[in-house]
């Protein structure tokens, strides 16, 4: 691990901490003494993800994330709630233990997460995702959403 600052090659590990999926470490420069913390996290074994052309593609958590953030952008969602969603369907999809998953899957776990999460964000993914091609087929969605309403508060749905 190089220095973030002076660049220097060694450095001493002063404090390491299990965080929730890896672990945390304080390092100590030993060329110019700055601290600075690294963060290890497992890399598991590949998943390959089957688009709807057939194409194949490497799972990629951060292309995932961007989608999510991308639907909750501008939302008033709680700090880290995001990458939370993010954490537990990249888990989910290992926890399969398949080496390969229809990009289908990935998308409707996202689909309901973000149903409970928000359903501006909810709407705003599925558009993308369902692929609408008319204001009527958004407007059923919205319809189905609203009929599906139990009672249960969402960040940013009406009553």
């Amino acid at each position: 691990m190089n220095c973030p600052y002076c660049g220097y090659s060694d450095s001493r590990v002063i404090d390491s901490r299990d965080v929730s999926d890896g672990i945390r470490r304080r390092r100590q420069c030993l060329g110019c003494g700055a601290r600075f913390t690294t963060y290890e996290r497992l890399q598991p074994v590949s998943i390959f993800v089957s688009k709807k052309d057939q194409r194949r593609e490497e799972f990629s958590r951060d292309k995932l994330l961007r989608g999510v953030r991308k639907a909750c952008e501008k939302r008033p969602l709680p700090t880290g709630v995001v990458e939370k969603l993010v954490d537990d369907i990249e888990a989910e999809v290992y926890r399969l233990g398949r080496s390969e998953i229809a990009s289908t899957i990935i998308g409707d776990m996202v689909m309901e997460k973000l149903k409970k999460l928000d359903y501006i964000a909810y709407i705003r993914f599925a558009s993308i995702y369902r692929e609408f091609r008319d204001i009527t087929a958004l407007k059923q969605e919205v319809d189905t959403l609203l009929g599906n309403e139990t009672g249960a508060s969402h960040i940013g749905g009406s009553k």
